[in-house]
């Protein structure tokens, strides 16, 4: 069994799509809305797993974001935190270094989800 996707059901397509593609560099894979008010897109390298995003025009309960918290490794921890901060957003927690071989910090994502970004050395 391989781990394929998790889903996010977001508050708008466009601000999650600016936040993961645009900001984070985060490619996306494929988009498409399968009816009337629903909009589905599938981030993520091929062959990799992938986050899937869903905006549901006519879903009008709260978007639950607690408790989930995303990763993604990059190669420069400082030169991300440098990045991030230019484009405005908020270091929730972090630096953190629970061990001389990782290293990460939290941000948020439109809906509240929590981004762990680290570098494993």
């Amino acid at each position: 069994m391989n781990f394929c996707w998790i889903t996010l059901n977001v508050k708008s397509m466009e601000e999650s799509l600016k936040f993961y593609n645009e900001l984070l560099g985060i490619k996306i894979f494929s988009r498409f809305s399968p009816n009337s008010g629903v909009d589905i897109a599938m981030i993520g390298e091929n062959d990799k797993p992938k986050i899937e995003l869903i905006y549901d025009k006519g879903n009008n309960s709260k978007i639950e974001s607690r408790g989930i918290s995303i990763g993604f490794e990059v190669k420069s921890l400082d030169e991300t935190m440098k990045y991030i901060k230019s484009k405005g957003i908020i270091i929730k927690r972090g630096p953190i270094s629970p061990s001389p071989k990782v290293k990460f910090f939290f941000i948020e994502d439109p809906n509240g989800v929590e981004v762990q970004i680290v570098e494993n050395r």
